[in-house]
This record gives C-alpha cells, structure tokens and sequence, in this order.
C-alpha cells in the first residue's frame, strides 16, 4: 500500500459541531464521516493538514449550499466578515482539538512542526498532521496572534475561506465563472504575507480570488501553492484554477493538492456523487500536463465537501491509486502523487 500525505481535511471542524463525542468521531469511529482514526490506519493515510476552519454566522447557514449546487449555474451568497473577538475563541478550540488528537492517540498521530518530523512519521507508520488555517479570522491585524499560533504548530495559513477577512477577498462558490472576482489583498494581508514567509508558513491559494492570487505571487518568496483546488479548464468553477495560475504555482516550484469536491470535479458542476472516475481522470491528466510530475498530489477535502461514490471516504484512497494506475500512472509517478511531491514541497516551504 503506498502510502498517502493528504493537502486537506476538515476533521476538527466535525470534532468542533460536537466535541463531546470527539473520541467516538477521531478514536473509534462512528460510522459517519469521512476521517477517523481506525479508517485513517486501514487505508495508508500517512498524514496531511489539519484545518482550522470556522463556522459561518447561522442565519447565514440557514441558506441550502448543496440544494443551489444542484441546478447550475449558480453564484451563492458569501456570509460577511467574522470579528476577530468571535473568531480567536471556535479557532483555539480546533487547535486544541487536534492537541487532544495527538495524545489521545497514544502514539499514532503527532502534530508535526518541520519536514524532518513528517518524513519520520511516515518511515514509522504514524500519522503526521500538520496544523493549517483555512481563513485568518482568528488573527489580528497586528499579527499578535499570527506568532501565537505558529508556537502551536501552525505551519499553513490560507488568508481567506472565501468569506472576506482584514487580510483580502475569496472567491464566491459560482458555476460557470473565472476566479477573477474582487479586488486582492488588503494592506493588512501585504503584511501578513511577508510575516508568514518570514516564519515559514505556508500560504494557501485555494479559496483565494484571482487578484488576491496575483499579490500574493508578487510578494511571496515561497513557493505558491493550493492545498485543495482543481483544473478551470475541466470544470470551470470560480474555485478552480486557470492556466494562467497553474503556469505560474509551476514556476514557483509549487503544488497542488486535487480536491475530491464533486461541485469542483463535474464538468458541469453539478453536486454529482455518481460521476465515477473520468473527472477525476481528466483533471489529473490535465494538472499534470500543466504542472507536471513534481508539483501535483492530492488535497481531499475530507470532512468538507461530497465525494464521489467511487471514493467514498478515506477507504477509498486505495481504489484511488488503483484506478490512476489502471489509467496508465507507472509507480514512481503515483509515489511523487500519493506523498513525495508533497514532502519536497514542504521543504521548499515550511522548513
């Protein structure tokens, strides 16, 4: 089994709609979800990033995402902005979670700061997590708080999930539409771009409009990476990425990380778990023409989003690999797919 290092998953954001089952939901499984600790071991998943993701107001939540996403087009509305006071309280709650992940697991998992500590998981057969933020709700416009939890781990930041922040402008969920959506970065996500790459924490693309994209690959001495995120070219939603960007995150010695999100895989767009494996297929063959072998893996969306039926959950990353080499993907390239791009690419990034 090869194993898999994996660019995304929700699972702190499931512990975090009901922590007092946490240890049914991460410890024994409760036969819901996509991520736990017994399927995590049955399937090879080496490890990947943990997301600090926050809810969205309620009333806002009240609005039926997946009903709109199943007649396209569609273009849904973004909640607003979070506070900072409302974010800093849910965003340390998920990073404890996954605190309490690491020792509960008795030596099975380990929140990793450095490439070495992956690389030494994954010779050792425990699962490497890396903490992520999807949104820098919960930091400060002075970056107070930026330094308080990277000394927690925090080795991944995107400035956005979507919803505007201080720091810039994500994209909206729309089908069909380019990424070129709103203005960039504030002057406020200038400065946090330069304090992440100064840390060494890696700078997330996925949910990040065009023109914040373009900032961020102006300023960024990093590689320019999208942990979750697919080929606008197969599906042309707004959270995809053009050609444009996938030829600039290849100059940049950068990654992707394909999302199994059927909204973001369906030419179409439609929320379709039956698809089977062409559009899977077809945006790997076309990532890779455009990045080529070094820069693509996988980035689940594990806990967040509707898979296909052919995936299901994180079982379904076996049949995954299988079918890529059905298609014609010799060993080596699915090793670089299922892990190693990811391993070099944290070394070019986090250190």
């Amino acid at each position: 089994m090869i194993p898999v290092f994996d660019g995304h998953n929700d699972l702190l954001y499931r512990i975090l709609q009901n922590p007092a089952a946490r240890e049914a939901i991460f410890l024994t499984g409760e036969g819901s979800g996509h991520l736990d600790l017994p399927r995590m071991k049955a399937a090879g998943f080496a490890g990947g990033f943990f997301a600090i993701y926050l809810p969205s107001p309620v009333a806002h939540d009240d609005f039926d995402y997946q009903a709109a996403m199943e007649t396209p087009p569609y273009s849904l509305p973004l909640p607003g902005p979070i506070p900072f006071d409302q974010a800093v309280a849910p965003a340390t709650a998920l990073a404890g979670h996954l605190m309490w992940m690491e020792r509960a697991s008795q030596g099975a998992l380990k929140i990793c700061r450095t490439t070495a500590e992956v690389r030494s998981c994954l010779a050792t057969g425990i699962i490497a997590a890396i903490l992520h933020m999807e949104g820098a709700e919960a930091i400060d416009e002075d970056l107070d708080m930026l330094h308080l939890f990277h000394a927690a781990g925090l080795r991944s930041l995107g400035p956005v999930w979507s919803r505007p922040t201080i720091f810039g402008h994500g994209v909206p969920f729309a089908f069909p539409s380019s990424p070129d959506t709103g203005p960039g970065l504030t002057d406020a996500g200038k400065r946090l771009v330069t304090a992440c790459n100064r840390l060494r924490i890696m700078l997330d693309l996925s949910h990040m409009n065009e023109a914040g994209f373009n900032d961020i690959a102006r300023l960024s001495d990093a590689p320019l990476v999208a942990t979750h995120s697919n080929a606008h070219a197969i599906c042309p939603s707004s959270r995809n990425l053009t050609d444009r960007q996938l030829a600039m995150i290849r100059e940049s010695r950068g990654m992707v990380g394909l999302n199994f999100s059927v909204t973001f895989l369906q030419p179409d767009g439609r929320r379709d778990e039956a698809g089977g494996w062409d559009p899977i297929l077809r945006h790997m063959d076309h990532l890779l023409a455009a990045l080529g072998e070094d820069h693509l893996g996988f980035g689940s969306d594990f806990d967040g989003c509707t898979t296909p039926a052919v995936i299901g959950d994180v079982t379904g990353l076996p049949r995954l690999l299988d079918a890529l080499e059905r298609h014609g993907y010799d060993r080596p390239l699915l090793e670089k797919l299922a892990h190693g791009n990811w391993l070099a690419l944290l070394d070019r990034s986090i250190g």
